[in-house]
């Protein structure tokens, strides 16, 4: 028995001395924090902007994700810190097409083979990669309408999955080897297919996803200044107007409602105001045009008449720089989830969010403002 007393009370001893040292390590962990701020001042954080100083500036790079550990945030918390223990990273693989809805970025990833959903509040990363009819093969590139459909140009399937708000499907549009498309668009009562096979966009009747009518229409299309050669990407304004990519031509192509060829904005070369390789586009409420080269690695931004406004981007090695750049978002509806990042004098009025192919910063946001 008293071999028995003399066991239980070392145990005992044990326990509060484990006990002490965890609470040793913790109150060090601490002290080592509190040390290092008292020791090791704060420097002034650096913004940056575009154009750079001495212009005035108009747009600030804010942050960029490419995990869903850069989704939570990089600082890591007391208990990590103590334990060793990591939060997931689930890094992207080769993104492409984007498109923002309901405080989310869908991001069509084309090595993984799904659609990832960055969740801005909740802060988390999931992938939608549908069953049976609905599965994906290579999504490209997508766009969501106001009633939370999804439509993803697939170019492995060589069609348009179309998605329910629930993500079940709903339908596949375009029989195999019919066409390849590469982007969708979405208006109010149509939904637009870029064609890089029959080089066209076709424009649908959203409701019985039956095709109206493809730009450009006949007479344009037999014009070398007005058609299609490589349609790749697209965009659609206030006013339905579209803006097509042209890899093929070098240029973007301006088409009415109707599809009549209104302007051309850019052409080859490697200068301002010029295109290699023209990816994603995208416009703004001003009607600002938003142009991806992924040749020369910038975006540019022209106005209303393809008059060039400014550029933005550096070298893919520098702490904001766009690596191999394929799609460019404009996002009203997600300031106020960002503005905490901007300079305290800088306002952003729209989020402006860069889809990267490679690098650390998979998908780039910036906020487009002005001085307070």
């Amino acid at each position: 028995m008293k071999t028995e007393l003399c066991e239980l009370a070392l145990k005992e001893k044990t326990a509060r001395t484990n006990k002490i040292s965890a609470a040793r390590v913790l109150g060090v962990a601490v002290l080592l924090l509190a040390a290092g701020c008292a020791t090791h001042p704060k420097t002034a954080k650096k913004f940056n902007f575009f154009p750079p100083p001495p212009d005035e500036p108009r747009l600030q790079f804010l942050t960029a994700f490419a995990s869903e550990h850069d989704l939570r945030g990089n600082g890591g918390s007391l208990l990590s810190y103590v334990t060793g223990e990591k939060p997931p990273e689930n890094p992207f693989g080769k993104p492409y097409g984007a498109a923002v809805s309901g405080k989310k970025i869908y991001v069509c990833d084309t090595s993984l083979g799904v659609v990832l959903v960055l969740d801005l509040q909740a802060r988390r990363l999931r992938g939608i990669s549908p069953r049976g009819e609905g599965s994906f093969r290579l999504p490209l590139n997508m766009a969501i309408d106001a009633e939370g459909n999804y439509y993803v140009a697939d170019s492995g399937r060589e069609q348009v999955i179309i998605l329910d708000a629930g993500e079940h499907f709903v339908a596949a549009l375009g029989e195999k080897g019919a066409m390849q498309p590469r982007d969708v668009a979405v208006g109010k009562d149509r939904f637009y297919v870029a064609d890089i096979k029959n080089h066209c966009v076709h424009v649908y009747d959203k409701a019985q996803r039956t095709v109206l009518f493809d730009v450009p229409n006949a007479q344009d299309a037999s014009d070398l200044k007005r058609k299609l050669f490589q349609p790749t990407n697209l965009a659609v304004d206030s006013e339905g107007r579209i803006y097509v990519s042209d890899s093929g031509a070098y240029r973007i192509q301006v088409y009415d409602p109707s599809g009549k060829f209104l302007r051309t904005v850019g052409r080859y070369g490697d200068n301002v105001g010029e295109f290699t390789r023209v990816k994603g586009v995208a416009v703004d409420r001003e009607n600002r045009l938003y142009a991806v080269d992924a040749a020369s690695q910038v975006v540019q931004i022209f106005d209303d008449q393809g008059k060039l406004l400014m550029w933005f981007g550096q070298p893919e090695s520098s702490d904001v720089g766009l690596d191999l750049p394929s799609k460019v978002l404009v996002d009203y509806d997600d300031v106020g989830l960002f503005q905490d990042l901007a300079a305290p004098n800088f306002q952003i009025e729209h989020l402006v969010l860069v889809i990267n192919q490679l690098g650390p910063r998979k998908v780039s946001v910036f906020g487009f403002g002005h001085k307070k």
